[in-house]
């Protein structure tokens, strides 16, 4: 039987990426929105996983709290790993058997779970890596289909815009908290899918807070969105026109 893996992860982006690398990598894969969800769905589970791989930052259980009440559901065989966009400096994955910092390579998932050291050679991006990784783009092309692959990419910037309008409210409100918390977010649904440029800027919204060019920076990321959304756009004119080409060969 293939490898059970509970995949829990408050943002639609980064839960939707991890079950599909993860199928593809032949795991076995269930999913839920909250540590109180994974909770729940441990309760009644038929059959308990051999790895749970959990976010940090989410509303609800999380953190050590998670951990223990996950150790008590599951048991001491079963794997806990910790995840998140920034690596924890407040001991809340101290209950974990392993942290993975978003966002990470399937090679570093199983060296997590195998207890071996991943070897993970970096691929070159082309003059495009300030937008896109290349190197992810293609992973996720070549496991699914074309109209799969553009709704995975809609829907990592439609959450990325739904999060930016409330990070314009945080900002409106003067509250830095809900500012960052937004920002943290965007920055690890955009490293799951290698969309690198807004990825960074979230980066540095997050670290930097509601300073004085915080709304320079909100209009700078909505330019990026647009950037990447054409970048997009022109990869699937250019693949449709080879597809046709090719058609016409045959």
């Amino acid at each position: 039987m293939p490898v059970q893996i509970l995949v829990v992860d408050d943002d639609d982006v980064s839960r939707e990426v991890l079950a599909l690398l993860l199928q593809s990598a032949g795991y076995a894969v269930a999913t839920a929105d909250s540590g109180d969800a994974a909770l729940l769905h441990l309760q009644t589970a038929q059959l308990l996983p051999q790895v749970v791989l959990t976010d940090l930052q989410m509303p609800g259980t999380t953190g050590s709290n998670l951990a223990l009440r996950l150790r008590d559901l599951c048991g001491p065989a079963t794997i806990l790993l910790a995840m998140s966009a920034t690596a924890p400096d407040d001991g809340s994955d101290r209950e974990f058997d392993g942290f993975l910092l978003k966002p990470f390579a399937m090679e570093v998932f199983t060296a997590a779970i195998t207890g071996k050291t991943a070897d993970t050679p970096k691929e070159s991006n082309g003059a495009t890596a300030t937008i896109l990784d290349d190197a992810i783009y293609r992973k996720f092309a070549g496991s699914m289909r074309p109209p799969q692959l553009n709704q995975l990419y809609a829907l990592c910037l439609a959450d990325a815009e739904r999060r930016l309008a409330t990070m314009q409210q945080a900002a409106s409100g003067n509250d830095d908290a809900a500012f960052k918390r937004e920002a943290h977010a965007i920055k690890g649904g955009c490293g799951m899918v290698g969309a690198l440029e807004l990825q960074t800027l979230a980066t540095s919204m997050e670290e930097r807070g509601l300073s004085d060019d915080h709304v320079a920076s909100l209009k700078e990321f909505i330019v990026a969105c647009e950037r990447l959304r054409g970048m997009l756009i022109a990869r699937e004119i250019i693949h449709d026109r080879a597809r046709g080409v090719s058609g016409e060969d045959a």
